[in-house]
């Protein structure tokens, strides 16, 4: 699929004349083989105020360090410099870096020291999962966190001081090849798959830039026919991502946080005619003990302290009210509120819903 370059302009115009009353494309999907790649290394951090490990592995780190130097330590010496720290480098290496452009890398400890601050990390090879070095790091931390302590043994820790960032510390070395400059089509790959946003994506895309271009795959792939020439490519992404699209609703579905006791609920949630009583049982023990004395003239008795309870179950709050054929979501917020129900009885509520049929939709605990 060739474009002429005034055909694309053409296309593009169209495409900003367009109101944007939905979510762009861009939002809603991303290429696929247009990803991010992790990166990790294992490195020195030197320069610490005494802050360092005390692990042997550090010392055995430096060792080795020093004799691709050409410093030979005597046999037997074990470095126990408490101004270095073993720490992993990774990174985030964009798609389509290039030799010679900068990433930012994160800096950890991975063995005993205390804190990072004021240290500078040792040039440090980042690896992919294949092995191969992308990228090489080295410079100076800047850490959030700090810690300080008293000879009598109390110590204050702010943040996290064993953890670093090096904004524009690495150094990409190598390209990632990509799929994007040599397939004839594209696959869109939805951040949230449905049926009805991927067909919908077809239909735009095919709206615009005429038909048989894009066809669904399934609920979470888009194929669309590109140009060959990498130059139209960029320009033909570019119009795609703008594109404005009404995504199809999400299911309906009730989220509840067992832990803290909140409760999201979707949208198209909907609850069948049924009956609700929500009330709390309270039990009220008191005591009051009695003193027990021996008869007058009563000799051989001694006065004794009888405990003695007094035990009270009550219902409180107790609440009934009714859903009627399809009650939306703000119904149901609005009668759970109106008797006052807290987030935990709310669950309890929709927990019932769902065991007795009524809550059309999926209940998910977290």
């Amino acid at each position: 699929m060739n474009l002429p370059p005034h055909a694309l302009f053409t296309l593009w115009l169209l495409i900003i004349a367009t109101p944007a009353t939905a979510e762009r494309i861009k939002d809603l999907a991303g290429i696929a083989g247009v990803r991010d790649n992790q990166l990790i290394g294992y490195g020195l951090v030197v320069g610490l105020n005494g802050t360092g490990d005390k692990t042997k592995f550090t010392g055995q780190t430096l060792r080795n360090m020093l004799a691709r130097m050409g410093l030979t330590l005597p046999p037997g010496f074990r470095p126990k410099s408490k101004n270095i720290a073993a720490v992993t480098v990774h990174a985030v290496l964009p798609p389509f870096a290039k030799p010679g452009q900068t990433i930012d890398v994160n800096v950890a400890s991975i063995g005993d020291a205390k804190s990072l601050r004021g240290g500078s990390l040792l040039m440090t090879p980042l690896k992919g999962i294949d092995g191969q070095v992308y990228a090489v790091a080295q410079g100076n931390l800047i850490v959030g966190g700090l810690t300080a302590s008293g000879q009598d043994g109390s110590n204050i820790t702010i943040n996290i001081p064993s953890a670093g960032r090096i904004p524009n510390g690495a150094t990409v070395e190598r390209t990632v090849p990509s799929p994007f400059g040599h397939s004839r089509y594209l696959t869109l790959n939805l951040h949230h798959p449905d049926f009805t946003t991927s067909q919908r994506i077809a239909q735009a895309i095919n709206r615009v830039l005429g038909p048989d271009t894009a066809r669904p795959l399934d609920s979470t792939s888009v194929q669309v026919s590109a140009p060959v020439d990498p130059a139209q490519k960029v320009t033909f992404v570019s119009m795609i991502e703008n594109m404005s699209v009404e995504p199809g609703e999400s299911a309906a579905r009730v989220i509840v946080n067992a832990r803290t006791g909140t409760v999201v609920i979707s949208k198209n949630v909907r609850v069948r005619p049924a009956a609700v009583s929500h009330g709390k049982l309270v039990v009220t023990i008191r005591e009051n003990p009695q003193v027990s004395q021996p008869a007058p003239l009563s000799t051989g008795g001694t006065t004794q302290v009888v405990p003695q309870s007094d035990i009270t179950v009550e219902e409180r709050g107790r609440h009934m009210f009714v859903f009627d054929p399809g009650v939306s979501l703000e119904e149901l917020v609005r009668a759970v509120n109106e008797v006052g129900a807290a987030p935990s009885d709310l669950v309890a509520i929709l927990e019932a819903l769902k065991s007795a049929g009524a809550l059309q939709a999926e209940l998910i605990i977290i």
